[in-house]
């Protein structure tokens, strides 16, 4: 299928609102993406005519319901390109999918003095469950910093790594600066099991798990253009033998006695306590609805985004661009001399132009590059040339207002 972006952007029906009198440029997807209409429709489905809990039902709606709802496990399977469905392990999002692997796989394995390997391009949600570790275990941080571009190389990951390494966790794009990680080559050049945050790349480029050869990958519903409270985890089998239970309650039991209790098989053994049962059907119709576009076909778009916002950005001497290497996605952290990066955004959203402004839960990158906070522009398959220029134009007027 080609890409007609007037075609996208008319299935978002938020796109065609004004703010402050103006039309909406939402440029802060990196923070959680607008939801296309066959989203809502199911939301809306799900609730009014659909709804029930799901599992061991013995009625029509549990089943439906149910049916529904486990089918949401094949598409996110495909999606992935991932070999088995039950390798799969729903959650609320990224952040409770690698706290399930910090407390489900590692605390019980790891011990004082063992190491986890990082970059400082990291999420908080792949830094702070680590943390957990290192205070209550003594489990040792190893950070490897990121290039003067930006950029990651792989090499530098596997330099770190040293026989005491137990998991290398990487994200496989930064949601500061947009740089792609080559997470492929990371896991070609070690034995050391490799979690993979993909929480932005999954939603701007293809992903094969197959191929990259992970053994954890985790992704978010909210930036895929499904709901809050969604999310997946990919567990290769292996790694799910070696994890134990984080959370017990119902769905996640075999058989339950006063003097014992047994679990059911993987995913479900993961899965503890009635699900997002709405979320994740909502989750599972947006990524049916991104194959349906095709990820290449977006990725493509998002990279002409990419190279327009990257060459206009360069004309404006008086703006400094926060890693730029040259494989990122359509992601640009900024700071401009004599404004604060409140102030930028609260500027740009006067103008209808939504930028996220902060650390963007990425504290040791801000620290890495001596900010207190940058202003965000986070491009995503909706977004038009056009709208490229009006941040472009906003900025400017930021610099004539500012000085």
């Amino acid at each position: 299928m080609s890409f007609d972006i007037d075609k996208v952007r008319a299935d978002f029906p938020i796109l065609s609102r004004q703010v402050n009198g103006r039309p909406l440029v939402y440029l802060d997807s990196g923070a959680s993406a607008q939801k296309p209409q066959v989203v809502i429709d199911a939301i809306s489905r799900a609730y009014g005519s659909e709804y029930a809990n799901v599992h061991r039902g013995m009625h029509y709606l549990s089943n439906l319901a149910t049916e529904r709802y486990e089918a949401v496990r094949t598409t996110i399977a495909r999606f992935l390109n991932a070999p088995h469905e039950d390798e799969v392990i729903f959650t609320s999002g990224t952040t409770e999918g690698i706290n399930l692997v910090s407390y489900g796989w590692a605390a019980p394995r790891l011990q004082a003095g063992d190491e986890i390997v990082l970059s400082v391009l990291e999420h908080h949600a792949n830094i702070v469950p680590w943390h957990f570790l290192r205070e209550r275990q003594g489990v040792v941080l190893k950070w490897v910093e990121p290039e003067a571009d930006g950029s990651l190389p792989a090499q530098k990951m596997l330099s770190a790594i040293t026989p005491r390494t137990r998991l290398v966790a990487v994200t496989h794009m930064s949601n500061v600066t947009g740089t792609v990680v080559d997470v492929a080559a990371i896991c070609r050049g070690t034995d050391v099991p490799v979690l993979v945050d993909g929480s932005q790349a999954a939603v701007h480029m293809p992903v094969d798990i197959a191929a990259i050869g992970c053994d954890f990958y985790a992704i978010t519903g909210h930036k895929l253009y499904g709901p809050s409270g969604s999310g997946a985890i990919w567990i290769a089998r292996d790694r799910q033998a070696e994890m134990q239970p984080f959370m017990g309650g119902g769905d996640m039991i075999r058989d339950v006695s006063r003097d014992a209790v047994s679990y059911a098989d993987p995913p479900l053994r993961f899965e503890a306590g009635t699900p997002g049962i709405v979320n994740q059907i909502g989750l599972g119709a947006a990524l049916e609805y991104l194959m349906d576009l095709g990820m290449e076909n977006i990725a493509a778009h998002e990279r002409g985004l990419r190279d327009h916002a990257r060459a206009r950005l360069r004309e404006l001497n008086w703006v400094d661009v926060q890693g730029d290497a040259p494989d990122k996605a359509a992601i640009f952290s900024l700071t401009m001399q004599g404004a604060h990066a409140h102030d930028i955004a609260t500027v740009l959203d006067k103008r209808g132009i939504a930028v996220r402004a902060g650390t963007h839960c990425a504290m040791p990158l801000m620290q890495h590059y001596g900010l207190s906070a940058s202003a965000r522009a986070s491009f995503a398959m909706y977004n038009t040339m056009d709208e490229v220029d009006a941040l472009i134009d906003g900025l400017s007027f930021c610099r004539e207002l500012f000085g």
